[in-house]
């Protein structure tokens, strides 16, 4: 999720667990914690562009890392500030653990997939619960977390993970009645035995994505889960096929490795983009969720060399257009 978040939710769980006054200060450990497993978008390379995908979400955000993640924060917070206001080391450690351990759980929430349990498994765990950012479930949280350091007062981080869990079961059940919805869109097509996956749209739960592969073809959709779901259909696209898309293409070569690369962080959903000759997209995200736009794509060059890596791109689309869809769809009109 955003940093915001993930500094607010590491901030309330050591404020709400640990029975100490410094709740000023054990929130901002936590806060810190709960942002640091990000740092691992700096392993970066310019000659491999994916080597980013591989590493986002992965050891940093992994259950095993959580106590050595917590360690790093406190034995750093500890020098810098813990020990000038008399809190201890095993305090400092826990408040930066509870912190850092929200991180990958929470990311796991999203719909983007989180490697939970690397180095024992590299599947992308997605719980689609919760959108990468929503202000709905961050701003309450946020308020609470000041209350309780600035008013030292624990009940209001309680209050806190009381809000975190309702709105949490709450999209677990939207989910549900996404993928519900779905299926039945499914049904009434003649498509039987088709997985149906839904993943909530930008900022909000109320809207969501449902897309699902047909023979072989993806169907994309949007379902608002008001009391009664209403269905909006949408685009289809043909799934990727090498020999029919990129004929030219070397299967030894570097670029067919990093389209397998993409296909296992996509999850499969990657075809060849209508508008671009060059480019493989990933279809699970778009900010019209009934719409193939995608959010990120690889590009390919016919003149590479055997080692050259396929090119990745992040595709802006978040116009006025695409915000004024979105608000007319959570608005059922």
């Amino acid at each position: 999720m955003d940093p915001l978040t993930q500094g607010v939710v590491g901030a309330v769980v050591p404020q709400a667990s640990l029975r100490k006054k410094q709740l000023l200060l054990l929130g901002l450990f936590g806060w810190l914690s709960g942002m640091a497993p990000d740092l691992d978008v700096l392993i970066r390379s310019t000659r491999d562009p994916l080597l980013y995908l591989e590493y986002h979400r992965q050891f940093t955000h992994s259950l095993i890392f959580i106590p050595i993640g917590g360690l790093i924060c406190a034995s750093l917070f500890y020098l810098l500030l813990a020990r000038r206001f008399d809190l201890s080391f095993k305090m400092t450690y826990l408040a930066c653990t509870l912190g850092y351990g929200t991180h990958g759980l929470l990311d796991a929430a999203t719909s983007y997939g989180t490697m939970l349990f690397w180095p024992f498994s590299d599947v992308r765990v997605a719980g689609n619960i919760i959108s990468i950012i929503d202000p709905l479930f961050t701003l309450p949280l946020l308020i609470l977390v000041l209350r309780a350091a600035f008013r030292r007062k624990r009940r209001y981080a309680l209050l806190g993970l009381l809000w975190m869990g309702l709105y949490l079961g709450f999209g677990a059940v939207q989910n549900y009645r996404a993928e519900r919805a779905g299926q039945e869109l499914a049904d009434l097509r003649g498509h039987q035995n088709v997985e149906v996956s839904a993943k909530p749209s930008f900022g909000n739960l109320l809207v969501w994505k449902v897309i699902y592969r047909h023979e072989n073809t993806y169907y994309v959709d949007a379902v608002r889960t008001g009391i009664t779901p209403t269905v909006v259909e949408g685009d289809r696209i043909v799934a990727l096929d090498l020999q029919r898309d990129f004929p030219w293409l070397d299967a030894n070569s570097q670029q067919a490795r990093d389209i397998e690369r993409f296909r296992w962080f996509s999850k499969g959903y990657i075809a060849k983009d209508p508008n671009y000759e060059d480019r493989i997209i990933d279809l699970r995200y778009s900010l019209i969720p009934n719409e193939i736009n995608a959010l990120w794509s690889i590009s390919l060059k016919p003149e590479a060399q055997s080692e050259d890596h396929a090119g990745f791109t992040h595709h802006r689309n978040a116009g006025p257009r695409e915000r004024q869809l979105l608000w007319q769809m959570i608005l059922n009109k």
